[in-house]
């Protein structure tokens, strides 16, 4: 059972996942050569733990209990001396992650699995030049944002790790409350983000001939086909509608879909304007000054609901 985990990168996704694996009772080595980065994460830990005990999901014990479990490091060759994962979360640079590697691999005990956060860049890339041996304990482990509080985990199997190796990490993510996807091909998105950015294809096509307002594109998508994916999945609701009904619909849609290859021009735009979203106070909806802070709020807490009911699904 794995128990000593170190966390490479500190920033959004790095202190998020970090301290969830605390939780689950490892201890946690977290690590990041950046400073700044490195000074916050204390804070953003413990103003998301406190998040989760004050709206009850666990006692204030608990929350503490896992920041006691957390331990920071400016070097890296401490923080992964001991460990059994070492998981990067560093930024999506290709070059980056296969440095990080290249080191993790000189520096870590010949059984620590090595894992990154990606979901764009391939694992082959990122473990070119690395011993066989090391090959066969890497993998990619794709955490979705916020990483405390979505349950998907995408890890990949894609041929070079023993069945035994993916299991130990497996459990641990279960043991997380996780929800492991086992990806089993080396694909660019892995599996959530090409789903998810097939829709978001359709969807910003839908803002841009103007088939409907943003607020009711996004109301479309949360009472419709997101309500019902939560809890049956795709997959699952064509069974239940007739597959034979869903393959002449798709016959009628399909020549009417956006089919673009790259991002559509409306979005091109709007980061073109820094028109970026929550960060810059306007996106699709508008933000104006002060307001960030409790969008975000809100955000996380119609998450922690959906966790709440996904323990029914």
């Amino acid at each position: 059972m794995i128990g000593r985990v170190c966390v490479a990168g500190a920033g959004t996704m790095g202190h998020g996942i970090a301290l969830t694996y605390a939780l689950a009772g490892c201890r946690v080595s977290l690590y990041d050569g950046f400073e700044p980065a490195r000074a916050a994460a204390p804070r953003r830990i413990w103003e998301s733990l406190s998040f989760l005990a004050e709206e009850g999901f666990l006692r204030e014990a608990e929350a503490r209990g896992a920041a006691d479990r957390i331990t920071l490091f400016d070097t890296l060759a401490e923080a992964v001396r001991d460990a059994e994962l070492v998981l990067e979360s560093v930024p999506e640079n290709l070059a980056l992650k296969r440095e990080l590697f290249a080191e993790l691999d000189a520096l870590c005990p010949p059984d620590c699995v090595l894992a990154s956060n990606t979901s764009s860049l391939p694992l082959s890339g990122i473990t070119e030049g690395l011993r066989k041996e090391r090959r066969a304990m890497a993998m990619v482990c794709h955490w979705y944002n916020p990483p405390f509080l979505i349950p998907i985990v995408e890890l990949s199997f894609f041929g070079n790790m023993d069945a035994e190796v993916f299991e130990r990490v497996r459990e641990l993510h279960i043991r997380a409350g996780k929800q492991p996807v086992k990806v089993l091909k080396d694909i660019p998105g892995l599996v959530a983000n090409r789903i998810l950015h097939a829709m978001a294809r359709e969807v910003f096509h839908l803002i841009e001939i103007e088939a409907a307002s943003p607020e009711d594109i996004d109301r479309a998508l949360k009472f419709g086909p997101g309500f019902r994916a939560a809890t049956t999945g795709l997959l699952e609701t064509a069974d239940m509608g007739g597959l034979d009904i869903w393959c002449a619909a798709e016959d009628n849609l399909f020549p009417e879909l956006n089919n673009a290859d790259r991002a559509c021009d409306l979005l091109r735009d709007y980061a073109a304007r820094g028109k970026l979203g929550v960060k810059s106070g306007e996106g699709f909806f508008p933000y104006p000054g002060g307001t960030a802070t409790a969008v975000v709020a809100a955000f996380r807490k119609r998450l922690l609901t959906q966790l709440r009911a996904s323990g029914t699904y």
